[in-house]
């Protein structure tokens, strides 16, 4: 039966191929905002160190972009101390905007948010290593006041 069914499939669909480009390395990770009820959203500009508002207190939040695709746990830590986040996928458009995947396009990466839990200061480390050649691993870090 399960043969049969194999082979209607297969005369129904054609003798057509189906190929899948090879996921690409990664290629970028970068803290996007940190956001708090202190301070809203701060966006962090590129080669920033630390934020600029003062963000301490409960409910911090943190948005790390990753373009390319590493492996399925990263490591997320504030002063060593492992957070917990959620993994949105991210797809970018003709225009070269990035944008959830709710309508059908290509993925580039991932948007992680990182919940602070409670902590309120200290150095955040973000790092990952792609799911293929050349296997490398990427990471950045960002102190949040």
């Amino acid at each position: 039966m399960k043969k049969r069914l194999l082979i209607l499939l297969a005369l129904t669909l054609g003798t057509q191929t189906v190929s899948a480009a090879s996921a690409p390395p990664l290629t970028q990770v970068k803290v996007l905002k940190v956001e708090s009820p202190e301070c809203g959203f701060e966006t962090i500009d590129e080669g920033q160190t630390q934020t600029r508002c003062n963000h301490s207190g409960p409910n911090i939040r943190v948005y790390v972009l990753e373009v390319g695709y590493g492996r399925s746990q990263p490591h997320a830590a504030l002063d060593g101390f492992e957070v917990n986040g959620t993994r949105t996928q991210v797809c970018a458009y003709e225009n070269g905007n990035l944008t959830d995947c709710s309508q059908r396009t290509k993925v580039v990466g991932n948007l992680y948010i990182f919940s602070l839990a409670g902590k309120q200061e200290g150095t955040f480390t973000f790092s990952n290593t792609s799911i293929n050649a050349p296997g490398n691993t990427m990471s950045t870090q960002l102190y949040i006041k």
